[in-house]
Parts: structure tokens; sequence; C-alpha cells
């Protein structure tokens, strides 16, 4: 399951695609995680630019995944979500 191996490995390097989001404009956005905060992804886009993304304000999609992940599910640090 998707939500088990982010809980456990995070989603750094990984590739997303913005499923829903209190901003719209967002709705679509591809790129790949290069950070990750308490409260925030930084997504690198095909055209190399670089957003910061609240994780509270989107529900993505890993590339390859079915599941849908609503991001304050993963309002943690990666470490601290390690921990249990």
């Amino acid at each position: 399951m998707a939500s088990e191996s982010v809980f456990s490995r995070g989603i750094v390097g990984k590739k997303i695609t913005i499923v829903d989001a209190t901003n719209k404009s967002l709705i679509g956005l591809c790129g790949l995680v290069v950070d990750e905060t308490r409260s925030t992804f930084l997504v690198e886009t095909a055209d190399h630019q670089t957003k910061r993304l609240l994780k509270s304000a989107i529900t993505f999609q890993l590339e390859g995944e079915q599941n849908v992940l609503h991001g304050a599910a993963l309002k943690r640090r990666p470490e601290e979500r390690l921990k249990g």
C-alpha cells in the first residue's frame, strides 16, 4: 500500500501529481519532490521551477500508484513519522 511506504520511507525523490488542492491552479501539477519539511513539500517541475506546497492544502498521487494521499496526513517531519 502506498501510504505505508510513504510513512516508512518518505517521498523525497518521488514524482507526484496534484489531484486536488485548495488552490485549483495547482491541480495537475507534476514534479519531483526535492525536499520535505513538517508542513511543506518542495517540488521541482519539468520546466525546472520549484514550488513549495503546503501539505494541508493538497491531495496527491505518487507516480505508478493508484492510491490518493492527503498531504495533511503527512503533516509531520519524515523522521517523526518513522518513530510512529
